[in-house]
């Protein structure tokens, strides 16, 4: 008989305080990006959380670092 799972299972949610440790950023960073819009989170059992789809796909998306190319150095 085969075990449960041989891969870990992903939480569904996290925490905004987690989602920030992920991300190496502050809590008060998460929590901006939120109001925003730059982030999408959802309220479950009256806490504000962030889908795992959402850090997954920040964490895909190119970093914007403010340098443009071909510029004079």
């Amino acid at each position: 008989m085969k075990s449960s799972s041989s891969r870990p299972v992903s939480p569904e949610f996290y925490s905004v305080r987690r989602t920030a440790w992920i991300l190496g950023v502050e809590p008060d960073t998460v929590a901006h990006a939120i109001r925003v819009g730059t982030l999408r989170a959802v309220r479950r059992r009256g806490q504000l959380v962030i889908p795992s789809s959402s850090v997954v796909r920040l964490l895909s998306e190119p970093v914007d670092n403010g340098q443009q190319s071909g510029g004079t150095a």
